[in-house]
């Protein structure tokens, strides 16, 4: 699917999705990352949401987003429940969706001004 561009002026976005791939400004990415608005971690080494661990969040934390959206691929899965309690003690928002929903409330967010990071796994 193609998404229709706001006004986001050099900021981060996914413009696009699909089977195994995010388009971030047009580029396609195959691997899992992380996105900012301002900045992109290409190659998270995360490919199931079993493998999640508190440590994989430590780029994300270090940057204080008021919340992080999990992109667990092509299904709604939920990571381990310690894994969100951890988090949420750190005083972070985190929401769980697919990709597809993971890429669409990033740009909302990030349209909002919000201080937003998405965690995509593909």
């Amino acid at each position: 699917m193609k998404l229709h561009l706001a006004n986001f002026a050099h900021q981060n976005i996914f413009t696009g999705y699909g089977d195994g791939y995010v388009l971030i400004n047009q580029i396609r990415h195959e691997k899992s990352l992380i996105i900012f608005p301002d900045q992109l971690l290409e190659n998270w080494p995360v490919t199931s949401v079993a493998q999640l661990e508190m440590q994989h969040f430590d780029s994300l934390i270090q940057r204080t987003p008021e919340i992080i959206i999990l992109g667990t691929g092509s299904r709604h899965q939920f990571p381990d429940h310690s894994l969100l309690s951890q988090l949420t003690k750190k005083n972070i928002g985190i929401e769980i969706m697919d990709t597809k929903a993971c890429c669409r409330t990033y740009n909302i967010l990030v349209e909002e001004g919000r201080r937003v990071a998405a965690a995509v796994l593909i």
